[in-house]
Formats: structure tokens, sequence, C-alpha cells
């Protein structure tokens, strides 16, 4: 009896040690579950990037945001922004070295970013001016000499007066001489020119922007190429028919301003030796003379002359300085990007810009000497 009791208590034991080992498994996995849930809880917590605010949207991804092509971005290297750039500093590339050449009254021509005879030409008047080697190259010293003072881009925003001032340009001379203006066909064509810039650099500063459909309120960027104010008048100028330029300079021979200049095609049409200024025209019209364009077919059946409306696009640009020569002057030109590289019937082109410019320099009777 005492052996059975015993078994008994026994098993009795061994039943309650297995509910409390079951119990403790119980407790311990409920402890673990919290344990987890506490975890997962802390995992999912919302932060500040994922919580919707009420106020102000969530930025959206990086995937759904456009990324919009820097306008610089084809040419090299990019200009940094005024905001992260101190000035003056030397200039990075042809591009800058041409505005910052623009901006003491020395003109590469259009300005396109490309190290062209025009470009060379600019610096060796710059080098000269300055009293540093005439290599026409940007060398280390150059660069340091020469400094860029403020951003080299700037946006223009399009206006709708701009858009009102465009008309398309006759082909024929008498159907421009019934023209209001002979102003800008397009707004890629006005704003090359308040940046004094070739189209195309126009073109490759802003890939994005339609130049058939440009709406008013389209934003551009352009170069930043201000001539300073004139601080003196010239003393005389002289024109190279050899290298193609026309420069400035005060009664102290400083330079104070060089431009590429278009000469005549025919030899016997370039004057040579001493003229003088014999009157400044600013916005000028043009007398269309038959008897100057005997090559053209519709010249030879008008037979009379016609009067040319002003602008941009008048034969003689926005400026006309008369010489003492007759029928000879400096003048303005329709193709600004063609100056210096093609020739005229025999006066001296200048980008309309740069004619601009020089009528601010000069005064009736200024000498102007022409060398071969």
């Amino acid at each position: 009896m005492a052996r059975r009791k015993y078994r008994l208590s026994s098993s009795g034991r061994g039943r309650g040690n297995l509910g409390y080992w079951l119990a403790t498994l119980v407790v311990l996995a409920f402890i673990g579950w919290l344990w987890w849930k506490s975890g997962e809880t802390q995992t999912r917590r919302p932060t500040a990037s994922t919580v919707p605010r009420t106020n102000q949207p969530a930025p959206p991804s990086a995937q759904t945001v456009p990324r919009s092509r820097s306008p610089a971005a084809s040419l090299q290297p990019n200009s940094p922004s005024p905001a992260t750039t101190t000035f003056p500093r030397p200039p990075k590339d042809t591009l800058e070295t041409q505005i910052a050449l623009a901006r003491l009254g020395i003109s590469s021509g259009s300005i396109d970013g490309v190290n062209g005879s025009q470009t060379r030409a600019a610096l060796l008047a710059f080098q000269r001016r300055t009293g540093l080697t005439a290599s026409g190259e940007l060398d280390a010293a150059t660069r340091a000499a020469l400094s860029v003072d403020g951003a080299p881009l700037t946006n223009y925003v399009v206006t709708s007066n701009d858009l009102a001032r465009l008309q398309p340009l006759s082909k024929t001379w008498l159907g421009k001489s019934q023209q209001t203006a002979l102003d800008y066909e397009s707004i890629l064509e006005l704003v090359a020119e308040l940046g004094h810039a070739s189209p195309n650099l126009i073109r490759r500063l802003n890939p994005g922007v339609d130049w058939t459909n440009t709406l008013a309120g389209t934003s551009v960027q352009i170069p930043v190429a201000d001539y300073p104010a004139p601080t003196a008048k010239a003393a005389f100028l002289v024109i190279s028919l050899a290298e193609k330029k026309l420069e400035a300079f005060d009664a102290n021979t400083n330079l104070l301003a060089h431009f590429p200049c278009s000469i005549a095609a025919r030899v016997e049409k370039r004057p040579a030796g001493e003229l003088h200024v014999t009157a400044i025209a600013p916005n000028p019209n043009y007398t269309f003379d038959p008897a100057v364009f005997p090559e053209s077919e519709e010249a030879r059946q008008i037979q009379t002359k016609l009067m040319i409306p002003p602008g941009p696009n008048n034969p003689v640009g926005t400026a006309w300085i008369s010489l003492d020569k007759p029928g000879y002057g400096i003048h303005g030109t329709p193709n600004p990007e063609q100056v210096g590289r093609t020739e005229s019937h025999g006066c001296f082109r200048l980008a309309n810009w740069n004619a601009e410019y020089l009528i601010k320099l000069v005064s009736v009777d200024t000498p102007v000497y022409v060398e071969p």
C-alpha cells in the first residue's frame, strides 16, 4: 500500500512539473511575442520623410522629378552659379574668355565659345594693351590678367513687346522699301543680338526652347557682354585691311575698343590713307542705289533709288558713320556672325552692337587711318 501511495505521489509530482514547464514555456512565448511586436512597431514607425504633411505636399521621389538639362550643359565646363562663385576670377574656357574681353570693349565677333581667328585677334589686342607677350593665346599670364567680374550668363525673359516687333523680311529691295521697319524676324535673332552672340550658341545654351513657337514669358540664357560706359572720346581710329579689324584709341594711344571688320571685296574699292568722320546716324534708313549693285538683276530692272526703312535688318544695320570719301562709311549689318568673314561693296562693316558702341566714341572730324 505504501508503495502504491508512493507511486501515486510520484505520478502527481510528475504531472505538476510538466504543468509548470508548460506554463513557463507559454509565458516565455508570450514575452517573445510581445518583444517581436515591439520591434516590428519600431521598424514601421513613420519617419519625417514618409509622414504626409497637411500644410505642405510631400516632395516627389527622384524618379518622378523631371531633371531639367542645364542650359550650359553642351558647353565645357558648365558656368557655375553666382551663389557659389566668387568674382572676379580668371576665365575658365573660350566662352568666358570672349565674354570677359567684350566687357573691356574688345570684341571677338559674335560670341560663340569657339577659339577661332577673331578670338585670337581679340586676345592679341588685350595682350598689347596690358603689355603682355602677344601670343594670341590664353596662356597662363593672360588668364591671370583677364578676369570675369560677374556671372557670365543671365536669364532674359521674352516679352510681348519683343514678339510684337517680329516681322518677315522681304526678299526683294522693292519689298523692303515697303515695310514699316526692317526689324527682327525671330526671337532667336533678337536675343542673340542682345547677348552679342551667334544664334548657334544661343541654341546650345537653351536646348529646351522651341524657337519656332517662343511665347512671352519664356526665359532664355544669354551672355552678359555689355561694353563699359565710355570714359573718353576716341582721338583716332585705325582700320587694318590685312587683319580686318577696327580699333579706337584715346589721345594717349590707349586702346578703347577693338572690333572685327569686313572690308570691300574689290581691292580698288578699299580706300587707304587718312579719312575723317563727317556724320553720325543711329538707327539710319538706307538709300538703295541700283548703280551700286550691278550684279543684281532686280537692281537692273528697278533703275531707281529706293528708301529702305531702319531696323537691325537694314543693309547698314543700326548705326552709320559717314566718312569724307563719297559713298563710304562705317556701319552695322543684318548678319553680324559674318563680319570679318565675308566682304562688303566698299564700306567698313561691323556687328550692330559694335557699330552702336563706336558712335558713342567718335565725333565729327575724328581721324580714321586705313592701313593696307
